[in-house]
């Protein structure tokens, strides 16, 4: 019986898989969205080797990942496939972690992962924060309707999409397990990096919860703990893109009404994120209460809501405002001294 070959140290493949088992999911325990974000990118740098640099995946060597590789995959990136900046610069962040990861395993490839790291991200153009206002999320809510058992689960789906500001991939996790019935009625939100958020659920939002849960139909064989809260057909889980449809059906549909309606915006689900956030920063409450509500890992990436809103910025400018000038000024063109010393400039 002929014994299977060892292989080489240096073939990266050994190391990829070594960095998803044991680094991500073992050591950081990464939630399935960052594994499958991960992944994404790393399939495109061993794609880029192929298509490129003709090394197929099984022959790639740790030494083919050098600086001069890696700029010239996020070259291609951008000028091949058509990716934005903050895209290859999430993909860098990407190759920075495997790199980070192999210099702890490989020290005497310091030198080559030392100048990888080195690569400096893309400065990214700042984007407004266009948001809805609390009328138009009003019209938006109220469209769905409840004539049919779709209609309400799209009424309950878009309102606790904007009541709990919750990410589309939060949204798709919910469970029936997930909503904490009673009042005041909270849900349960399993965030980025499996961390957990208990939201509460305004009174209006809850009552629609509520009457939802008492008639949607549950699976049979489906405990609480893992029955979707938002079924598609045949009682599948909804997915991001799914939800992106439903809300893409129903913006048409006021937009049909209205042509007016949000002009110029394009709605996503993290608009509504978005319009949630900037609402509750326009009703004064703290940033510290938006930041636990909406999952960031720090306060300064709440903050660019208050950066954004210019007319609570102008209102907090005006109450804090004591007027210190005169409330007339002298008429100078009276000021003989003045007008001479004035037209002496010009001689």
């Amino acid at each position: 019986m002929t014994a299977r070959p060892v292989p080489r140290a240096d073939l990266a493949g050994r190391w990829i898989s070594k960095f998803f088992t044991h680094h991500l999911a073992g050591e950081r325990a990464v939630s399935p969205p960052t594994m499958a974000s991960y992944r994404d990118a790393v399939k495109l740098l061993l794609t880029w080797f192929k298509d490129v640099q003709h090394i197929p995946p099984e022959k790639l060597r740790l030494a083919d990942i050098d600086r001069a590789a890696v700029l010239g995959f996020l070259d291609w990136l951008q000028a091949q496939r058509g990716c934005s900046a903050s895209t290859r610069n999430q993909r860098l962040a990407v190759i920075r972690s495997l790199c980070r990861y192999l210099a702890a395993e490989q020290p005497e490839r310091l030198d080559q992962i030392t100048q990888i790291l080195a690569i400096r991200q893309k400065k990214t153009p700042g984007h407004e924060l266009g948001h809805l206002t609390g009328d138009q999320v009003k019209i938006l809510l109220a469209q769905p309707g409840t004539a049919t058992t779709r209609a309400v689960r799209d009424t309950v789906l878009l309102a606790l999409a904007y009541d709990t500001a919750a990410r589309v991939q939060e949204l798709c996790d919910l469970d029936e397990a997930d909503i904490r019935r009673g009042r005041p009625m909270t849900v349960v939100i399993h965030g980025k990096g499996t961390k957990v958020r208990y939201v509460p659920v305004m009174n209006p939002t809850a009552d629609l919860v509520e009457d939802y849960l008492e008639h949607r139909g549950r699976h049979p064989g489906l405990g609480a703990d893992a029955d979707p809260l938002f079924c598609g057909p045949h009682h599948s889980r909804l997915t991001r893109s799914g939800i992106t449809k439903i809300l893409d059906r129903h913006v048409r549909a006021v937009r049909a009404r209205d042509p007016d309606w949000a002009s110029g915006l394009a709605i996503t689900p993290h608009v509504l994120r978005r319009s949630r956030a900037m609402h509750l920063v326009q009703a004064g409450v703290n940033l510290i209460y938006i930041r636990d509500l909406l999952g960031h890992a720090d306060v300064s990436t709440t903050e660019i809501y208050a950066r954004a809103d210019a007319e609570a910025r102008r209102k907090a400018i005006e109450n804090a405002y004591e007027p210190l000038t005169p409330d007339t000024m002298p008429d100078w063109s009276h000021d003989a001294a003045l007008i001479g010393w004035l037209d002496s400039l010009s001689r």
